[in-house]
């Protein structure tokens, strides 16, 4: 997913261009013993380099410091998606335990001036992210929609937001991989996805040269595993994909060769972000939809992940429906009386819109709302509120009956 003058879609430059950053190169004859520990990840000895047999952010000393898998769909958002999929897990690796961090994708992505018609630029996104920051997912939840719409963040997010203060690109080397991967941080790559990536279901990929290049794409590499001489990666394509959302990929696919990384963005194509800063925990409402959920299909109540997700427009199936307008693929489908479940922390009060009108105030657990929109497209937003703020969550819903 890239600016189309912009990917070197048949012919890859393996020279990179000079990063507008401050390129870090690292000596690979400095001897560095490497520790995955809380206390201490790194520790100076003597002049050659020794690495751990493997190392991951999904397991140090037993903890889990990523966070959950998310589905960018059906928008090209990787860029946002891959960024803050690595801060995220810094902020919970330095505050000490997992939290559930969940910072705005879609902030970072339509702030530093992305569009759906083909993503954001990952050196824009990057100094976004250094300039200006990112807040909470409650400043603005993503609406998963496939389209450019306007946008603003709620008032405040400046105080609920983290910053990074530096990023830069990392040689395209084993080494130099582990050596930022255990310094810095996850890192985020900018990859070519072949279409046999597309149905991997497990194991070590590695790609095939036989099989055709679909698009470009950014993910974030959380580990390694030098038994199977893997990198360990995170995807944006939700839990059903690959292990549970991730892939393991061979080091051997990083060679020019298989024209897996690929710097369809400058510098290697390989990103590393440093020292997350800022409001990590802000006291603020934490509030998601549960259901309806995006991509989902509710009969009467019963859920299913919709199957028809790429009709434009139901005119096809419905022809009588002469004003039926596009149901892009990320908004819900309602069949029959649904109720909105939301899960809901630190607040005190919820407000249900439809539309943009108030259709109920609730200041009780289990905090829920039947969704009377009638027949059509809407957009549905619960907003709670405690002393200190208030946060969102939205969706786009199409009700039949």
């Amino acid at each position: 997913i890239g600016k189309k003058g912009r990917l070197p879609w048949i012919n890859v430059d393996w020279n990179p261009a000079e990063s507008p950053q401050k390129q870090e190169h690292l000596n690979n004859n400095l001897y560095q013993e490497l520790s995955p520990s809380n206390s201490q990840r790194k520790k100076v000895v003597d002049q050659i380099i020794v690495f751990p047999p493997s190392f991951s952010y999904r397991d140090i000393n037993s903890t889990d410091f990523t966070t959950e898998v998310k589905n960018q769909g059906p928008s090209p958002t990787c860029e946002a998606y891959g960024l803050c999929a690595a801060a995220e897990t810094m902020i919970q690796y330095i505050v000490g335990y997992p939290f559930s961090c969940d910072l705005s994708e879609a902030h970072l992505f339509f702030y530093s001036g992305g569009t759906t018609m083909w993503g954001v630029d990952l050196n824009d996104a990057a100094e976004y992210f250094k300039t200006h920051g990112v807040p909470d997912e409650g400043c603005f939840p993503d609406p998963h929609r496939p389209y450019n719409f306007p946008f603003e963040s709620i008032a405040g997010w400046e105080n609920r937001s983290v910053r990074i203060t530096e990023w830069g690109w990392v040689d395209n080397d084993i080494d130099s991989i582990k050596h930022a991967l255990i310094t810095h941080g996850p890192l985020v790559i900018c990859k070519l996805t072949r279409k046999d990536l597309d149905t991997y279901s497990g194991g070590v990929y590695m790609p095939k040269l036989s099989s055709k290049i679909q698009r470009g794409h950014v993910v974030t590499i959380m580990g390694y595993n030098d038994t199977d001489r893997c990198w360990i990666v995170k995807n944006s394509a939700g839990t059903k994909f690959g292990e549970d959302g991730y892939f393991r990929i061979s080091y051997d696919a990083f060679q020019p060769l298989y024209s897996f990384i690929c710097p369809f963005y400058g510098g290697t194509g390989i990103m590393y972000i440093k020292d997350v800063q800022g409001n990590f925990i802000p006291d603020t409402p934490n509030v998601y939809f549960e259901t309806p959920g995006i991509s989902h299909t509710y009969l009467f109540g019963t859920s299913f992940s919709t199957v028809l997700k790429n009709i434009g427009n139901i005119q096809s199936l419905i022809p009588f429906m002469q004003r039926v307008p596009i149901i892009h693929r990320g908004a819900a489908r309602i069949f029959g009386k649904l109720v909105a479940q939301v899960n809901v922390t630190n607040a005190s009060m919820v407000e249900f819109y439809c539309d943009d009108v108030l259709q109920e105030v609730d200041d009780t657990y289990p905090f829920e709302w039947e969704i009377d929109g009638g027949f059509g497209s809407h957009i549905i937003e619960v907003i709670a509120y405690n002393e200190h703020g208030l946060s969102k969550d939205i969706r786009d819903i199409y009700i039949f009956i």
